[in-house]
């Protein structure tokens, strides 16, 4: 059984979304989408598996709209991330990448390019040295 698919229309509705196969479209385009213009939604299917939905240009603007964040959103974010850029640690730590000789560079990159045991393996193997030195059975 497929899932019922529901939809939050522009005028704020909880519409069920109908599932109707691509011919039905082919052959009845205005009655699907007289049940668009009346709030509904239709997801088009082909081989019985949703392809396409066919929705009012009035719901998609609303969720073209949810999509963009505002300019207020982004002058906040940017604003954190400046504020973080500023912070007595990042400053040290620009400072230090500037003043750093190309052998350290190079020797950081490395170090961070290592793959690094997983902590839980760490903490098995730190374990099992513990019971092997406790005189446990491993």
């Amino acid at each position: 059984m497929a899932d019922i698919l529901r939809f939050r229309n522009a005028r704020g509705d909880l519409v069920e979304v109908e599932s109707v196969p691509a011919t039905r479209l082919k052959n009845e385009p205005g009655a699907l989408i007289e049940k668009v213009l009346t709030g509904g939604a239709v997801a088009i299917t082909r081989h019985d598996a949703p392809k396409a939905v066919l929705i009012s240009y009035e719901d998609f603007l609303e969720l073209s709209r949810a999509r963009e964040p505002a300019l207020g959103e982004l002058a906040a974010e940017f604003d954190r991330m400046l504020d973080a850029m500023q912070a007595p640690v990042a400053r040290k730590g620009l400072a230090s990448a500037f003043e750093a000789s190309p052998e350290a560079l190079g020797a950081a990159a490395v170090g961070a390019a290592r793959p690094r045991a997983r902590p839980a393996r760490k903490a098995v193997a730190a374990r099992a040295v513990k019971r092997r030195k406790a005189g446990k059975p491993g």
